[in-house]
């Protein structure tokens, strides 16, 4: 059976995703779950925290499918291997996906199904046969392809997809901790200074200080060295919101927004007016809902702006997974 479909440019949209929408007021209840099966030695699918490697290949079945798919895809890219016992070529395909997505370091997770215990799914997703492979990125499904492919094929096409969630999305993953394996429980150590101690001490200093540029100068410096520097991050993203909002005038910031909602820049002050004063649903709904009349070049600035503000929040609130679905939806 040859490969097709190898590409990211497909969105499918199942009968089984309506579920996503659900997903937004059980996000907490399921990541409360997970964690509380995983402190029981549970098969539960990796949420937010540092998982162990084995946490990133997980079985799943129609019963856990909203859970353990849709919900997590919010967090990470979760990839659908659908196969069965007696296929012989999912007998090659499966340990290379469970290779390559291990090596992906938290960047994404396998799901496999086996279809012959789950045929409600294998209708859902009109599979004609098998192996065949999917991707769930914050709730939306896309095709990626059938039968056996090259393993650098296949490289490339996972590639894709994290750079896809990433990009779109602002889904970055999940954290792996590869001493966890076995682990009969967190062993608290005192952690050594790292390198950049002393400029993220700077940036929260000129923070304190009110000197806003010389926050996000210290926070770059520090993304310079080490772009994946989850402090800097956040640091840096919620500096330079403050130095956008500092010289606003709220009144005419709103009174722009009010008489032309389809102007991205408008839009876009007032949704970091909303943020700093506290209003982080009203941000996010006031982008989404700017997303769906903008095109081309306004349409990306709104939705890269929307990127930072989730980063200012933080990726593991409930609302930021909200937001990634519902952005989801208007995009595709």
């Amino acid at each position: 059976m040859q490969p097709r479909n190898m590409s990211m440019s497909g969105v499918v949209d199942l009968a089984a995703v309506k579920a996503a929408g659900e997903a937004k007021a059980k996000a907490e209840q399921a990541r409360a779950e997970a964690a509380r099966q995983a402190s029981q030695g549970g098969g539960a699918a990796p949420s937010a925290g540092a998982v162990p490697p084995s946490a990133l290949v997980v079985d799943v079945d129609e019963a856990g499918f909203e859970r353990d798919v849709l919900q997590l895809s919010a967090e990470v890219p979760v990839v659908l291997d659908f196969w069965a016992e007696w296929c012989q070529p999912c007998k090659q395909l499966s340990p290379l996906l469970e290779r390559l997505v291990t090596e992906a370091n938290g960047r994404l997770v396998l799901a496999k199904v086996d279809v012959d215990a789950n045929q409600m799914l294998m209708q859902q997703f009109q599979i004609q046969g098998i192996p065949a492979v999917f991707a769930v990125v914050a709730g939306q499904v896309l095709p990626l392809f059938q039968g056996v492919a090259p393993e650098q094929q296949i490289r490339e096409t996972l590639a894709q997809l994290v750079q896809v969630a990433e990009e779109r999305f602002g889904i970055i993953g999940i954290e792996v901790d590869p001493n966890a394996e076995g682990a009969a429980g967190p062993v608290e150590t005192e952690a050594p200074a790292g390198p950049h101690d002393a400029l993220l001490e700077a940036a929260v200093v000129a923070l304190d200080a009110g000197d806003l540029g010389g926050a996000v100068q210290a926070y770059k410096n520090v993304l310079a060295d080490d772009p994946g520097n989850t402090e800097a991050k956040l640091g840096l993203a919620q500096a330079e919101l403050l130095a956008r909002v500092q010289h606003m005038n709220p009144q005419e910031v709103r009174t722009a927004a009010a008489d032309n909602p389809r102007d991205p820049a408008a839009q876009i002050a007032a949704a970091d007016l909303d943020l700093v004063g506290g209003h982080v649903e009203d941000a996010f709904g006031r982008l989404v809902d700017t997303v769906k009349v903008t095109f081309g070049d306004d349409r990306d600035a709104v939705r890269l702006r929307l990127l930072e503000l989730f980063e200012v929040i933080g990726a593991d609130d409930p609302r930021v997974t909200a937001a990634r679905t519902a952005l989801a939806r208007v995009l595709f």
